[in-house]
């Protein structure tokens, strides 16, 4: 009881003090962005917190499955916590030993070489990391499947028994005890999916914060000097967006859906700026930072993979989404398409799913 009263007061005290830092070091212009990362954070943690009250009242759950839940969601802060005091301590230590040697020539030139490069290739060098992110989990998903399948003569583990996601939420919430079997039914990969993001974003978190306070240190401060543009290191960099809508996504969609609003993301969204900038001749009339021959690029390569990923039903919905998306953000909207699509595309399925029940098919599965 007292350890697990520890675990969930470090958590909401974390979590608090995570949701405060976004409002306080957003960029107040950006209003949708701090609307939607805040909200998609704020679901987030309010569901993990109900999820944990709740195991916790299962008697069947509390002394094996409860301990290592709280566990799994509070040693990555508690970890995080020390990084961050050790990286401090260590930059103040620095500017005291070395207080007259001046390091702002070294990143004004960096810097300098930073924004000399092509549109084409600072474009390639901010968006490949998302798609090596898809084909590593890609990767790790086929090697399960084909393991799985080895094993077992099943993929048992790797799909829910359940993905209508809303209807799961309303059963855990309604129906007493009933938390353990739902959670059980999900499969070792959601959790893989989720706790990966989770991690990397309670990390990008801490970057963007402590390189807003200028006081405090974390090891991946210096990528902020390679890779932001002038208008990101005023507001978030888009790797945070990336990040806190691929949290949200992995924790309200089944994994298949999942990898699709991962592979549009980085993929389709990757494919959409390349041709944009290569071949981008009309320009879209409110926008003129993307081009009809961008979007039509970004069209294809959604809905060739959410037709492998959910069947063609799902990728006219997602397709059609992804293009609104697309086509409105930054303008006349406000907000970075690497959080909406995410967001927008999770929200479209939990909906969708629960009101008209429609299922998808795994066309990628009968080709393994």
């Amino acid at each position: 009881m007292t350890e697990f009263l520890f675990w969930i007061l470090l958590m909401e005290f974390s979590y608090f003090i995570v949701l405060f830092s976004y409002v306080y070091f957003s960029y107040k212009n950006e209003v949708l962005n701090n609307v939607l990362g805040f909200s998609a954070l704020f679901l987030t943690f309010i569901i993990i917190l109900i999820v944990a009250l709740l195991m916790f009242l299962d008697g069947t759950l509390y002394f094996e499955t409860v301990p290592i839940f709280y566990r799994t969601f509070g040693l990555p802060l508690l970890i995080i916590g020390a990084i961050i005091l050790i990286s401090s301590i260590l930059l103040f230590s620095y500017k005291k030993i070395f207080k007259y040697k001046d390091l702002s020539k070294f990143w004004s030139s960096l810097e300098e070489k930073t924004n000399k490069r092509s549109k084409l290739r600072g474009d390639i060098y901010r968006k490949i990391p998302h798609v090596l992110i898809f084909i590593g989990l890609l990767f790790i998903w086929y090697l399960g499947v084909i393991f799985v399948k080895e094993v077992s003569g099943s993929i048992s583990g790797m799909i829910p028994d359940e993905n209508n996601m809303f209807l799961v939420f309303l059963t855990i919430m309604t129906e007493p005890n009933s938390i353990g079997a739902v959670l059980f039914s999900f499969g070792w990969f959601y959790y893989l999916l989720f706790f990966f993001f989770y991690g990397f974003c309670l990390i990008t978190l801490a970057n963007e914060f402590t390189r807003k306070t200028k006081k405090l240190g974390f090891p991946f401060n210096f990528l902020c000097h390679v890779l932001l543009c002038e208008e990101e290191k005023r507001s978030y960099g888009t790797y945070l967006f990336f990040a806190i809508g691929q949290m949200v996504a992995a924790l309200i969609t089944p994994p298949m859906v999942f990898l699709t609003i991962l592979g549009m993301s980085s993929l389709a969204d990757l494919a959409t700026s390349q041709v944009g900038i290569r071949y981008g001749k009309n320009k879209i009339k409110w926008n003129n930072d993307k081009s009809w021959q961008g979007a039509f690029a970004g069209i294809v390569a959604s809905f060739i993979i959410c037709m492998l990923f959910i069947g063609i039903y799902w990728a006219f919905i997602f397709t059609i989404a992804f293009f609104i998306f697309d086509v409105f953000t930054n303008k006349p909207f406000n907000v970075s398409d690497n959080l909406l699509i995410p967001f927008g595309s999770s929200l479209i399925f939990l909906f969708v799913r629960f009101i008209f029940n429609l299922d998808y098919y795994t066309i990628i599965l009968t080709l393994i």
